[in-house]
This record gives structure tokens, C-alpha cells and sequence, in this order.
């Protein structure tokens, strides 16, 4: 869904109580995990971490005045979506996160290239989203992201 919202807190208090919830505890857990140097800003009409023009000037390869997202996080029609690039550009890091889900999540993972969908709002592995945060840093997202997606 689509939010008119100029600013992260904005963006949450659009949302409906049971949505704001699980999205409040999301980005806490993003937050206290997040590798050094990460910045949050609205990005793409969702929450977004990226990595800023201060520590990767070149930006976004489609768009180079945005700073280079990293992770994103929006209350959709039916799911929260959680989209992690790292994800989608190393193939080790889908992996292990394949793997550990099922010790972490009583449901069966669905998830795209770089998003993964959590359609109950009672089984959300946080622990596992406060790990998959601490996988990368900003120096390793850039190389990663100069070697297989920006091209």
C-alpha cells in the first residue's frame, strides 16, 4: 500500500494499530542491529536503510541522486515486507537465512528475490531479522553491490 508520508514517523502513524505495531518493532530491531554508517529515510514510499551520498556518492545505479538502498520495510495490502538486497546479490547470505527461517518461523518461508512476505503479523522471527541485519556492513553492501548489480 501507498503512504503519503514525508518522514519514517509519519509513515508509521499512518498505519493501522496492528500493522504499527509489528512495523515499530521491525525497525526497532533494524535499528539496534544495523551496521554502522546505514541511515533511515523514507525510500520508495516505504522505510528504507541505505547507505548515504556521504559513504557511497555514486547513489543508486537507476537513479543516482538516491543514496544506495540497502533494506526496505512497508506495510503492504496483505503482508509486511520486509526487502534486504543482500539477499537478492549474495547468493551465501539466502542461503543461511533459508536455513535458520524454519528454526525461527513456524511458517513455511515465502519470500521473492529480496522480499520476504510475513502475512501473520503473530509469527514474525525477530531474532532472525536482528541477525540478518548484522551480516553486512556498508563497506561490504558497496562492493557487493559494484561486483553483481550495478552493471
Amino acid at each position: 500500500m501507498k503512504y503519503a508520508a514525508n518522514s519514517p514517523n509519519d509513515y508509521i502513524d499512518q498505519l493501522p494499530q496492528e500493522r504499527r505495531e509489528v512495523i515499530e518493532k521491525i525497525r526497532a530491531v533494524i535499528l539496534q542491529n544495523l551496521p554502522q554508517g546505514f541511515e533511515e529515510q523514507l525510500s520508495y514510499g516505504m522505510l528504507g536503510y541505505v547507505v548515504p551520498h556521504t559513504l557511497y556518492p555514486a547513489g543508486y545505479y537507476v537513479n543516482p541522486e538516491l543514496p544506495l538502498p540497502f533494506i526496505n520495510l512497508a506495510s503492504q495490502k496483505n503482508f509486511i515486507a520486509l526487502y534486504h538486497s543482500g539477499i537478492y546479490a549474495d547468493t551465501n547470505l539466502l542461503a543461511w537465512f533459508v536455513v535458520e527461517y524454519p528454526k525461527h518461523c513456524k511458517l513455511k518461508l515465502n519470500m521473492g528475490k529480496s522480499c520476504i512476505r510475513f502475512k501473520n503479523l503473530n509469527d514474525i522471527p525477530y531474532t532472525l531479522i536482528a541477525e540478518l541485519c548484522t551480516k553486512m556492513t556498508t563497506k561490504e553492501w558497496i562492493t557487493l553491490y559494484e561486483k553483481n548489480v550495478k552493471k
